[in-house]
């Protein structure tokens, strides 16, 4: 996964008193003046930061990766910079073990996924009913027995390296008195029969993520749901993902928020410099799991925070049950109270699914500014437009329909038109903004800019338009290039704010 890059401020460099593991990087400098071009994974202080450093030093590091021993006592804008990244203590005596054993859960690249639908299979041995929803789910009905034996597993074993901690979740839902538990077996490399190591968790310990450390050596696993009792057993998903261990989700302070059913979303918070706007990005359509858009709202120096959802194949725009919506609009207004800032002094940003986001929630949130690329507002017409106008160009949104309105006919397309647009239509939007690049010719959702256009009656809105000629997914970069400059130009006309260019 790459050299973690520590960088470490002191009196004493602690290659000499420490032993660095293998893999990590430790860079001692005794006066750090110049930001670095590359940001460092970790951060140490050992020492009262100078006033020269803490610029620099805020340019060159992420949040919740700053760490400060005793000899910090740091006041004024040293506790600022403290506060912006969110840094923790760390006791003289735990350094050693803090190194050994800590420092490989903050490598650069996250990453996680779904294991694949289509490479589920159901045991030979399971005469039950077995129905099928889309690429969602499958249900089984019928007696599993009275000893645990394998119901369901997967094909295609994923890699585990040596030394590395993957993160798993089970989605399911049971009968009663139906009993589970998830399997996961250990092959050494190159081999069908070698066994290094197998774990089994229990239904209690599935309540929470679990983790599998591979301390043998490298190899690939294989995992499987054994069952007993009778009854019904859906199985909706099993995730995997590398493991920050105890530093959160996808990144180091990422926070997991899930629902009673299990369902999942995912953010990360970064306080910038703690000054208005708090700029919100919605993830869109994403196979590989984890946060998107890190680099582009930290350029903007501002407060951000990140949303991302793993539901379905790649998401389902962040719509979903009341708990569900409920749970993730407490998040939303948590960091904008923890900043103290009100509603116009958020800006919520997305491209493509991720624009539902923001314009889902911002119906609740009322924003300065939605900027917003390649719009999907009726999504139910995104789903009836893979039939003819898109096939095979997002399947996903056929599962989004079935899931979210239990049917893919004419009906369950309008109620999940419906369930945007009789939202959108109760809101006064006169104290906002839209600004929208959108796609001439989509073929997701063709008149998603023209139907906002026309759903925008609110006296005093402002919507600033950008038509770029192509379908959906034809030129992506320029729609990146127009949200990313419309951003810095709201920044600085409406909160005189400069983004620095690189």
């Amino acid at each position: 996964m790459g050299e973690i890059r520590i960088l470490q401020l002191g009196n004493e460099n602690w290659n000499d008193r420490y032993t660095v593991p293998k893999g990590v990087s430790l860079e001692y400098t005794e006066i750090f003046k110049e930001p670095s071009e590359k940001l460092y994974d970790m951060v140490f202080l050992d020492r009262e930061l100078k006033e020269e450093e803490i610029i620099p030093l805020h340019k060159s590091s992420k949040a919740y990766t700053v760490f400060v021993t005793e000899h910090v006592k740091a006041a004024g804008k040293a506790a600022w910079f403290l506060e912006c990244k969110k840094a923790k203590r760390i006791a003289e005596d735990e350094i050693q073990t803090f190194l050994s054993e800590e420092t490989r859960f903050f490598y650069s690249k996250p990453y996680g996924e779904k294991y694949e639908f289509k490479n589920l299979g159901i045991a030979q041995g399971f005469a039950g009913n077995v129905k099928w929803y889309g690429n969602y789910c499958v249900d089984l009905e019928g007696t599993f027995g009275e000893e645990m034996c394998q119901i369901v597993f997967w094909r295609n074993n994923i890699p585990l390296f040596l030394g590395q901690v993957i993160d798993l979740w089970l989605e399911y839902r049971k009968s009663p008195d139906i009993s589970i538990a998830l399997e996961v077996t250990l092959f050494a490399q190159g081999s069908l029969s070698e066994v290094l190591k197998r774990w089994r968790f229990e239904e209690e310990e599935l309540d929470q993520v679990v983790q599998i450390e591979n301390s043998y050596r490298s190899g690939s696993v294989f995992m499987s749901i054994h069952a007993k009792g009778k009854g019904k057993l859906r199985v909706i998903a099993l995730h995997d993902r590398y493991s920050r261990g105890k530093h959160g989700y996808f990144m180091p302070g990422g926070e997991r928020y899930v629902t009673s059913k299990r369902e999942e979303v995912f953010c990360y918070f970064d306080p910038g410099d703690k000054k208005p706007p708090l700029n919100v990005y919605f993830s869109g359509y994403k196979t590989a799991q984890g946060f998107e858009g890190y680099y582009l709202m930290r350029s903007k120096g501002c407060p951000f925070l990140l949303v991302s959802e793993p539901r379905l194949e790649g998401g389902c725009c962040y719509m979903g049950s009341k708990e569900y919506e409920g749970m993730l609009l407490s998040a939303l207004r948590r960091y904008m109270k923890e900043l103290g800032f009100t509603s116009d002094q958020v800006i919520l940003s997305g491209i493509s699914g991720g624009t539902f986001g923001a314009l889902y929630y911002g119906c609740d949130i009322r924003p300065h500014a939605l900027i917003l690329g390649k719009p999907v507002a009726s999504m139910g017409n995104v789903a009836a437009n893979e039939k003819h106008l898109r096939p095979g160009g997002l399947p996903a949104s056929l599962d989004m329909l079935l899931y979210l309105c239990s049917g893919t006919n004419q009906k369950a397309i309008d109620g999940l038109n419906r369930k945007f647009w009789d939202k959108f239509d109760t809101v006064d939007w006169g104290k906002s903004k839209f600004i929208i690049s959108y796609m001439i010719e989509d073929d997701y959702d063709p008149n998603g800019y023209q139907d906002l256009l026309s759903h925008l009656s609110s006296g005093g809105v402002q919507v600033y338009g950008k038509g770029i000629h192509g379908r959906h997914n034809d030129n992506t970069p320029a729609i990146v290039s127009w949200f990313s400059s419309q951003y810095d130009q709201v920044l600085y006309e409406d909160f005189g704010r400069r983004t620095e260019k690189k």
